[in-house]
């Protein structure tokens, strides 16, 4: 049943039903829509591959530093927090 594949008169067919469907107006501007997303998606690609491999082995970004480590010390809970306030707004 599937021996040959696809075969000329298939997409003959499967053109009629895609031009049925969708009329010949829409044609045009689902192609133009379709090649803006591959030329898109191809310069996209194009600035991941560069961003890989820097050009000439110089970095221009300089490395962030990471941020200070918190000590378990440092940690205060909310009632220890509340201990060391002073007491404010004493009432008389």
């Amino acid at each position: 049943m599937l021996r040959n594949g696809l075969e000329p008169w298939h997409l003959i067919v499967v053109a009629i039903v895609v031009i049925v469907l969708f009329g010949s107006k829409k044609l045009p501007e689902a192609a133009r829509g379709l090649g803006k997303s591959m030329r898109i998606l191809k310069s996209e690609a194009k600035a991941m591959k560069s961003d890989d491999t820097p050009a000439g082995g110089t970095t221009t970004a300089t490395p962030t530093p990471a941020p200070d480590a918190i000590a378990p010390s440092d940690v205060v809970t909310a009632t220890e927090a509340q201990q060391q306030e002073p007491a404010t707004g004493s009432v008389k």
